[in-house]
């Protein structure tokens, strides 16, 4: 089979949210066929007429646009087939491979035989098929098996690879007797080996979430979430780790998936999201921002882009994830704040506050108002005073931000201007 005929298939059940261990399934489908030029195709596996929601299908295929995926032909319906799978199950009976049973029609294993094949991640699989049951096909209320109708679809999309979870090496053996009872040449298998959490155990909300719309709200990127769900299976030769999707297309090999289990670590997702978010131009980064601070209820009408630039510039090299900057920087888009406990007394000492009115009403003619001009009135004021610089500074800092930390404080007061930091200052100053 050439590589120019490489078909792939993502197939999503709309039962409920895009699981990330399904889209890093989806991801890997779309890198292999467009690495080999060939064609990624989506089959929409709705057979649970009672839990299928076409709302959770439209957000699962909003998450995969998200994520950068598209795909080369209309999805196929599995809800809109009901009438092929029994044909095709009642052209097993015809043949004698199957039979009526109670209404459902099963499949008659055949004993004695010994199903291999050569997994594109695992290597050399085989099964026993006196360890198989006669397989169901059509059930009983006209529905077909998940495992019937994978064949029937996968056979009519001409698939000609499959790369799915571990979860699935169990029904590969009982799909190759289909494709054998049809006549039919299997396509390639690859299973790849489940997302575990960081503790080894399986992946769950306490991990940090599970489902890709989770981590789109707390301001993940989808280009690093992307990048991370690819390196859960598979590393470029070089050992690069940020990747964006069209760099991985051009490097990813399937026989180089890894075959053993990848363990979900939030904490490397969160840096590989903060070197996304540091390599973002402004042009990028603004309208993510303006939308993550808006979602926050901050008013970002009352700064210009220009400012919100300088903003994003000074806090750019501390985010992990854009759900990071309200919490950051809320005291740039509203004149009161809340203050953090843990520096409440840095203002509640006398001479903090003696300090604070001293350098407002210095910074008040200050002109112009630069950060280092800033800085300078502060030094000479630590110096004159004989004091250390902490002493005025840790309380400058609350007065302006409400933090006890962040960016530099001199640059935060030029972005902020003399007018709102004067009068923070003196706030402070008077209690």
């Amino acid at each position: 089979m050439s590589d120019a005929t490489v078909r792939v298939r993502f197939a999503p059940s709309p039962t409920g949210f895009l699981h990330i261990g399904s889209a890093r399934t989806a991801i890997f489908n779309w890198l292999h066929a467009r690495h080999t030029g060939g064609r990624f195709l989506l089959r929409i596996e709705d057979t649970d007429m009672k839990r299928s929601d076409r709302r959770f299908l439209e957000e699962i295929l909003a998450d995969l646009r998200w994520l950068g995926l598209d795909w080369d032909e209309e999805p196929i319906f599995q809800s809109r087939r009901f009438g092929v799978y029994r044909a095709k199950a009642e052209d097993l009976v015809s043949a004698g491979k199957a039979y009526h049973d109670a209404g459902a029609i099963l499949f008659k294993v055949p004993p004695g035989r010994r199903v291999a094949y050569d997994d594109m991640i695992h290597g050399r699989i085989a099964v026993e098929t006196g360890a198989i049951k006669d397989q169901v096909m059509i059930k009983s209320d006209g529905s077909p098996s998940y495992n019937f109708a994978c064949v029937v679809d996968d056979a009519f999309l001409r698939i000609t690879h499959i790369l799915r979870g571990d979860d699935h090496i169990s029904n590969t053996p009982k799909q190759i007797l289909f494709y054998e009872a049809f006549g039919l040449e299997p396509p390639r298998f690859g299973h790849m080996p489940l997302i575990l959490g960081a503790d080894g155990s399986k992946l769950s909300k306490r991990h940090g979430g599970v489902s890709v719309e989770e981590y789109k709200q707390q301001g993940f990127l989808p280009q690093a979430l992307a990048n991370y769900l690819v390196l859960l299976g598979w590393m470029p030769r070089d050992g690069r780790e940020v990747m964006p999707l069209d760099e991985a297309v051009r490097l990813f090999e399937v026989s180089e998936m890894n075959d053993v289990q990848a363990k979900f670590d939030l904490q490397k997702l969160r840096w590989l999201n903060s070197e996304y978010i540091m390599r973002m131009t402004d042009a990028e980064l603004l309208p993510l921002a303006k939308a993550e601070l808006a979602a926050h209820g901050l008013d970002v009408t009352c700064i210009s882009d220009h400012d919100l630039a300088r903003v994003l510039a000074l806090y750019k090299v501390r985010l992990k994830t854009l759900g990071d900057l309200p919490l950051m920087t809320d005291f740039f888009f509203r004149d009161y704040f809340v203050l953090e406990a843990e520096g409440l007394d840095q203002l509640a000492k006398p001479e903090s506050r003696e300090f604070l009115a001293v350098v407002a009403d210095r910074l008040a003619g200050l002109e112009p108002f630069t950060h280092e001009a800033v800085e300078k009135v502060f030094r000479d004021f630590v110096e004159e005073r004989k004091i250390k610089a902490g002493q005025v500074i840790h309380p400058a800092r609350m007065a302006v931000s409400g933090k006890t930390k962040g960016a530099g404080l001199f640059e935060m007061m030029e972005v902020l201007g003399r007018e709102r930091t004067v009068e923070r200052l003196r706030r402070a100053a008077h209690g």
